[in-house]
């Protein structure tokens, strides 16, 4: 995470003349694609997981 934030600091000063109103370092902009992205991995996360809740384990390890 840490690679990531400084990775998008370094792309986001060479892509300075694209920014409008906004610092290459802005914070609030910054958090809010963080919330973005975890938004994104949580609903990706939700269906695989209420899919599994349904099954019951030993029938599950039976199948195997």
């Amino acid at each position: 995470m840490i690679a990531g934030t400084l990775a998008a600091t370094v792309v986001s000063r060479a892509m300075r003349g694209m920014l409008f109103d906004v610092s290459p370092a802005d914070p609030i902009t910054y958090g809010a694609v963080l919330v973005l992205f975890a938004a994104t991995a949580g609903a990706a996360l939700i269906v695989p997981a209420r899919r599994a809740l349904r099954v019951d384990p030993l029938t599950a390890l039976r199948a195997d």
